[in-house]
């Protein structure tokens, strides 16, 4: 039978406003570009642009999760 954990984690308060530094999200969306337009990716560069998405994805949770806790009346 599955369990599960509930961990309390205290979220800064600039944290609705994270993103990715501006360098990362133009590597992020050459490499995504890149593959859209049917150029294969090296096998480094499929890993690295797989990286930067699941950062990207984490980081759109935590913003998710901090605005709904900001939302949250007290």
């Amino acid at each position: 039978m599955p369990s599960s954990i509930a961990i309390e984690v205290t979220l800064p308060s600039g944290l609705a406003k994270l993103e990715l530094p501006p360098g990362v999200q133009h590597r992020l969306h050459y490499l995504l570009d890149k593959q859209d337009k049917g150029a294969k990716l090296s096998a480094h560069e499929r890993r690295e642009a797989e990286g930067l998405v699941d950062l990207a994805e984490l980081l759109s949770l935590l913003k998710l999760r901090a605005s709904r806790k900001q939302s949250v009346p007290a």
